[in-house]
């Protein structure tokens, strides 16, 4: 694998990922934004939203000022070399943050002195997987600290909702946390949730759902059921774009699950601002781009 052309993809997926909303999310803001009455502010709102969304795209600037937390996932073939990638794709960052496609974002927890390349302890967050194809999936959420502020953890049963160890309880607790949000994390949110595994794969795995696209279906039935329902009960809370009210306070709502020690039953949630920025590629053994993901 040439690291030159890796890092010139990469550099490509950072810019894209940074600048250009996918396909799949416009179209639901454009709904979004037909579905509000002319002359409210929810309206107003996502009248600024859209015109935000095309001029990042045609300068090439970051559609938000916090360009996020960093997070690759990564899916490879035997024999990938992992630290190859990394080195690369850390590369591709600091020249993505020269180039202003990045907010210089990074600091250190302990003095909050900032590394000015988004490069740290943590920072790129790499998520790698081997599986049995021969291209590199790669795959690149810029997560904003606004809305990972409102992302939230339960365990059940979780007396103060009356939540209990079942589906039932765990709706709860994901129409809670959206009513905990209002407009803090930057609605109309995305959410991913995982119910069960331990705190830290729960989360993760929760963060994995934002993977997936919009219009698709969990192919897990009850899933399905209480993605809808979350849904629908979501956008009939009136919190509206940027919290300011309306029908609109969630795009999505993807939900997955993991298996969990009898002692414990989490619910964890992460919670996805309207500007939804995650994109995708393949790319072959040279490093260079095959396809385009989410377009």
């Amino acid at each position: 694998m040439s690291r030159r052309d890796l890092q010139t993809s990469l550099l490509e997926l950072v810019r894209r990922t940074s600048c250009e909303l996918p396909p799949d999310v416009v179209a639901a803001l454009g709904r979004a934004r037909r579905r509000e009455a002319r002359g409210t502010t929810a309206r107003y709102a996502l009248d600024v939203i859209q015109q935000n969304i095309g001029l990042a795209e045609e300068n090439s600037r970051p559609i938000c000022q916090d360009t996020g937390s960093i997070l690759f996932f990564v899916r490879a073939p035997r024999g990938f070399d992992q630290q190859a990638f990394r080195t690369a794709a850390d590369a591709a960052v600091r020249q993505a943050t020269e180039l202003g496609y990045l907010r210089q974002n990074s600091v250190d927890s302990l003095t909050g002195k900032n590394s000015g390349t988004n490069l740290g302890p943590g920072s790129p967050h790499y998520h790698c997987q081997q599986w049995p194809n021969k291209s590199i999936d790669v795959r690149l959420i810029l997560k904003g600290g606004g809305c990972e502020n409102v992302g939230i953890q339960y365990a059940l049963p979780f007396a103060p909702l009356g939540a209990g160890r079942d589906m039932g309880g765990v709706e709860k607790c994901v129409l809670d946390a959206i009513n905990r949000a209002q407009g803090k994390g930057c609605a109309p949110g995305i959410l991913g949730v995982c119910i069960g595994g331990d705190r830290a794969t729960g989360y993760a795995h929760s963060k994995e759902q934002l993977l997936r696209t919009l219009d698709d279906r969990n192919p897990d039935r009850a899933l399905a059921v209480l993605e809808r329902r979350v849904l629908k009960k979501a956008n009939e809370l009136g919190i509206g774009p940027m919290g300011f009210g309306g029908q609109t306070t969630l795009l999505g709502c993807k939900i997955g699950a993991l298996n969990r020690l009898p002692a414990s039953y989490f619910v964890s949630i992460s919670y996805m601002c309207w500007a939804y920025r995650r994109r995708g590629v393949l790319l072959k053994s040279t490093g260079k781009v095959s396809r385009w993901l989410y377009n």
